[in-house]
């Protein structure tokens, strides 16, 4: 309910924002590891005063977390969990009331793959929510197509 409370909230000050461009502007790009296996490195480019969150928050009932799902052909496999990194930031947050774990200037999440055919491109989306100091943005979703030649 707390979750939910916060989403409304968020959505109707993300809608209060005019015509505002996004502060976080994302990349996309593969590291050839072997020869069936590939790192997709995903970027965050965050603009001064401004964090996205982790994927490992302790649980769903603060900001949305980012979250990264791979909708490519089945000769994908993950190997292991994503990676993150940057310029993070772990602490309580009184407005949410819980540990935080978020990140402000750039934030990389990397994840191993094994493809059977690198011909094809890795496919997906992204979720994330981004805040300042004073107000959030609504949970954007950002689609992405990643070639791995």
């Amino acid at each position: 309910m707390k979750h939910l409370l916060f989403s409304l909230v968020f959505m109707v000050l993300g809608n209060l924002v005019t015509a505002q461009e996004t502060p976080v502007k994302w990349s996309f790009a593969a590291e050839k590891v072997s020869e069936q296996e590939y790192n997709l490195v995903i970027t965050a480019n965050i603009e001064t005063g401004w964090s996205v969150y982790s994927q490992y928050l302790e649980s769903d009932e603060g900001p949305v977390k980012t979250k990264i799902e791979f909708q490519s052909p089945g000769n994908l496999q993950l190997i292991g969990k994503t990676a993150e990194s940057g310029h993070k930031k772990e602490s309580y947050d009184e407005l949410f009331g819980m540990n935080l774990i978020k990140y402000s200037k750039k934030a990389q999440f990397t994840q191993r793959i094994k493809v059977a055919n690198s011909s094809e491109p890795i496919s997906g989306f992204l979720t994330y929510m981004t805040c300042d100091e004073t107000s959030c943005l609504p949970p954007t979703d950002v689609d992405f197509n990643i070639s791995l030649r």
